[in-house]
């Protein structure tokens, strides 16, 4: 972790907040289940914290991506079910056994080798099936899964104790796809030995009971992203980033601002220098559009950012409250991370995962107390 009186920038994750999120949506869902999906490091905001935090609350089912995920996962968590969306790479099964973990499979292939690992009395753990109902990603489509169907032998060995899929539209809560999608998971789905099912991420956590079936599966909606695009967000904000002002500088017309000479300074101003870039997860393409937030007041971000500096037009601020140390707010209270994103032209699963190491990250609890 960096020292704080080192770093440039400070990102503060709200624990409680996460929770808060996680509990909210098993109100909504109930009597069904909720997973949470922390691959990617938790969107980027650290599975070592979130993770036991969650599970402290509850939360029986974690989801992540890779198996490299899932290992590191199960050192902080000796006891809950941890499933791995990508399933095993052709070798790997013995490491999924070895952690306790639970591959989601996806294909024919990885059927085969994670039957013949169970057949061969390895003591593999049960496995997930995942079916393809639209995205054409990852799961099995009709032949495979009529394929599959017809060997009930190999299904033995599996042991499968978990079918989902994945719905291509769900935050557009009036696309046709979803209904399309939920009828294809029933009749797919109904090929196989009865099980539970899952097929709502954060989206269609939000579409209604009949969306939800077993197990939801939320990632993005726990982080504070909003999972119903259009409408207020339901979620409470996690995070608030924050960047040092290192230098301000008395700047008037005609002077310009970073590289390319891309601001052109209207009047007389100040413009103070941000420790914050594109290598800390400030998009480049907030130049000239995004803004930050000084005492309470909205300052635009002038000039490209660069790789370790934004520059930021300070000038409606007072000078003792815009000064060398002071903290610029780029995401929290008053500037979400979708806010962040529409300006950066992106979505907020982009602006979570793409921040930096650079910054100095605290977990809080909602007392404000610094999280182990």
């Amino acid at each position: 972790m960096t020292d704080p009186s080192h770093a440039g920038s400070l990102l503060t994750v709200d624990l409680s907040a996460i929770v808060a999120n996680w509990r909210l949506i098993a109100q909504g869902v109930a009597p069904a289940k909720v997973a949470a999906v922390v691959k990617a490091d938790a969107y980027g905001l650290g599975a070592a914290q979130v993770a036991p935090a969650l599970a402290a609350a509850g939360c029986e089912t974690f989801i992540v991506a890779t198996l490299d995920e899932g290992i590191a996962l199960r050192q902080v968590l000796p006891a809950p079910v941890i499933l791995v969306l990508n399933g095993p790479l052709p070798g790997t099964e013995g490491e999924f056994v070895a952690h306790s973990l639970v591959p989601v499979l996806n294909s024919l292939s990885q059927i085969t080798g994670w039957a013949t690992s169970t057949k061969a009395g390895s003591g593999a753990p049960a496995a997930a099936l995942h079916i393809d109902t639209g995205m054409n990603r990852l799961g099995f489509d009709e032949a495979e899964l009529d394929r599959l169907a017809a060997r009930p032998e190999v299904l033995a060995w599996v042991r499968p104790i978990l079918t989902l899929s994945h719905l291509a539209c769900a935050d557009s809560r009036d696309h046709p796809m979803n209904a399309e999608q939920r009828a294809r998971f029933v009749h797919l789905a109904g090929r196989l030995p009865a099980m539970p099912l899952s097929l709502a991420a954060s989206g269609g956590c939000f579409l209604g009971r009949t969306y939800h079936f077993d197990l939801v599966r939320p990632g993005a909606a726990l982080y504070g992203i909003n999972p119903t695009p259009g409408r207020p967000n339901p979620m409470a904000q996690v995070i608030r980033l924050q960047g040092k002002i290192l230098q301000v500088r008395d700047v008037d017309s005609p002077r310009t601002v970073g590289y390319g000479a891309s601001y052109h300074v209207a009047g007389p101003s100040r413009i103070a220098t941000v420790a914050l870039g594109y290598a800390d997860g400030w998009f480049r393409s907030l130049g000239n559009q995004g803004h930050g937030v000084l005492g309470g007041v909205k300052v635009p971000l002038v000039g490209r950012v660069s790789m370790d500096l934004a520059c930021f037009d300070v000038g409606a601020v007072p000078p003792a409250v815009a000064c060398p140390g002071a903290l610029v707010d780029l995401i929290g209270p008053e500037q979400s991370v979708d806010d962040v994103a529409a300006e950066a032209g992106t979505i907020g699963y982009e602006i979570l995962t793409a921040l930096g190491r650079r910054h100095h990250r605290r977990w809080i609890t909602g007392a404000g107390e610094t999280a182990a």
